[in-house]
């Protein structure tokens, strides 16, 4: 891989690949949310539903302009596109993640549409060709973060400060992939667990301590996790609005309307807690010291709002259009923990507290691979 020597400066207006990069990384989130509702309220009933769509909208956006742009930096000789040289083709760096990350959701369609008519329904989130579809996700979503920072990196005045907000975006949509992910460990009945909290120190840290970091602004994080809270909000007050009735059975639990997601986590308090770091302890400790310090804050901030919180949503005061706790799929058993509005109980007290401990040392581990990777974004160029 090798890089070109000059560094023109950044075009104006903000180039359209962008936006369709950010356009791509939207769409697969709605899309996503939109789907896990589908199952949930109606099921499966035919391929071609529109989350669907939505979701493959993202691999078709990012595959088609980011193949496009590295085309053009290739072959068109008065380019003067900055890039970087892979197997004899040019691009940005951010373009060919995106590439790769279009072709990996792309194939995951037909392999997915294959396993359920093989395997029937899925009983778990990640089947192996979500686990492709989520793989190629995290891959767009990583690119446009790339691309966008190579000209974030390059950008002064007005245009700077709409690149951060897309810089930021784009990180809070990764944390919104990765709660996707990660709900099935996250419910508000296991809110009260060791391993819900080991759970979310094994991701959340590198994505808040990183964006945060390689932002340049001092509320990065903050705005990261305001960007995922917003986004996670309008889902649960939007997708009830609609009617929708189980198509398949059997039906456990009577369904009018579309189920929306779990209430967002209260990431905003340790992602207050990681800037408010950042600003007082930047360029004065070592970086070890601020993951040590960076992982404990993340981890302390997180169980001192979420536990107390996790006992109101398990009370009737949550049960309403805001919180949105009396919303269940057609399959719910009446016996299931999160159903009765009860704490899962499956763990016992030296478990908890051994995945605590292992929570604290995952959370530090993380917030110094953030940081890392947050000094490494910083200087991207290309």
């Amino acid at each position: 891989m090798r890089a070109r020597a000059n560094l023109p400066p950044l075009a104006q207006p903000i180039p359209w690949h962008v936006w369709c990069a950010v356009l791509a990384v939207t769409s697969a989130m709605v899309g996503v949310h939109w789907d896990i509702s589908w199952h949930r309220s109606i099921g499966r009933d035919t391929f071609f539903t529109a989350p669907h769509i939505a979701i493959h909208l993202c691999g078709v956006l990012a595959g088609i302009a980011s193949g496009f742009l590295i085309l053009d930096t290739t072959f068109r000789k008065s380019s003067t596109q900055p890039s970087v040289r892979i197997w004899g083709f040019r691009g940005p760096l951010g373009a060919f993640i995106c590439a790769w990350g279009g072709i990996a959701m792309l194939a995951s369609a037909p392999f997915d549409n294959w396993w359920h008519d093989a395997y029937g329904l899925d009983v778990k989130i990640i089947s192996p060709p979500h686990a492709l579809l989520a793989l190629g996700m995290f891959t767009v979503q990583l690119g446009a973060l790339i691309l966008v920072l190579g000209y974030l990196n390059r950008a002064e005045g007005a245009q700077k400060r709409t690149l951060e907000r897309l810089f930021v975006y784009i990180g809070g949509m990764m944390l919104v992939m990765i709660t996707v992910f990660l709900m099935e460990k996250t419910d508000r009945s296991d809110m009260h667990t060791g391993g819900f909290f080991l759970t979310l120190a094994l991701a959340l840290p590198l994505v808040l301590v990183g964006v945060s970091r390689a932002s340049g602004h001092p509320w990065g994080a903050t705005q990261t996790a305001l960007v995922y809270t917003l986004f996670q909000l309008a889902l649960v007050w939007i997708l009830p609005r609609f009617p929708a009735v189980p198509k398949l059975g059997p039906v456990y639990y009577p369904t009018t309307q579309f189920v929306p997601p779990p209430f967002p986590l209260l990431l905003l308090a340790p992602a207050v807690a990681i800037d408010l770091l950042r600003q007082r302890t930047q360029g004065r400790v070592s970086a070890w010291t601020e993951a040590l310090l960076a992982g404990g804050l993340f981890l302390g901030a997180l169980f001192l709002v979420q536990w107390p919180f996790a006992i109101f949503l398990q009370s009737s005061l949550s049960r309403n259009w805001f919180f949105a706790t009396h919303y269940f799929g057609y399959n719910t058993r009446h016996h299931w923990a999160g159903a009765l509005n009860v704490f899962s109980d499956h763990e016992t007290r030296a478990q908890f507290w051994r995945s605590l401990s292992l929570a604290v040392v995952a959370a530090c581990l993380l917030a110094r691979a953030g940081i890392a990777w947050g000094d490494w974004m910083k200087r991207i160029r290309r």
